[in-house]
């Protein structure tokens, strides 16, 4: 029983550690040599709320400008894109009852209730281009559950940002 209860809490702190850092992936041209782009320029950030489009531009600047490259208004080495939006995303939560103990996984107790619950998530992808050929050399993808407190929420953009360009400027291969 207690290496079950163990399980639990390790399974539910996974859970919660998905939830807090949210989905990031990124991706790029491996035959880019990233050294050699210092200046970058906006494109375009569209989102369904145009308040989120400065916040967005200002966690990516803070990143970039922390690795030393610099934003420019136009003429940038590298041209950046960003597109955010929200969805809901439905989970099925079921609980059973009716046997002691209260909840059981598996089938088991007298009466079983299911529910759909409508999480909304947002979802962020930003990409940047080689500005002499417009070829994607970068893309970043982030998606994590939201609430209704804007500034939660932009926290966890500027954490998700924060993850996205961990790993930047990529090495060539």
């Amino acid at each position: 029983m207690k290496a079950i209860r163990n399980l639990c809490f390790l399974l539910a702190l996974a859970l919660l550690s998905a939830v807090a850092f949210g989905d990031v992936h990124t991706d790029y041209d491996h035959h880019i040599d990233f050294t050699r782009f210092h200046t970058y320029s906006w494109m375009k950030v569209q989102t369904d709320d145009p308040l989120w489009q400065s916040r967005i531009k200002d966690a990516v600047n803070r990143e970039l400008q922390a690795k030393g490259w610099q934003e420019v208004p136009s003429g940038g080495e590298v041209e950046l894109t960003a597109v955010g939006a929200v969805h809901n995303q439905q989970e099925y939560q079921t609980f059973y009852n009716g046997m002691p103990g209260g909840w059981f996984w598996g089938g088991f107790g007298d009466t079983a209730t299911t529910t759909v619950v409508n999480n909304p998530v947002g979802s962020l992808v930003l990409d940047m281009y080689d500005a002499q050929n417009r070829h994607l050399i970068w893309r970043g993808i982030s998606s994590n559950t939201i609430g209704n407190n804007p500034e939660k929420n932009e926290h966890k953009l500027d954490d998700a940002v924060k993850k996205m360009f961990e790993h930047f400027p990529p090495k060539e291969k």
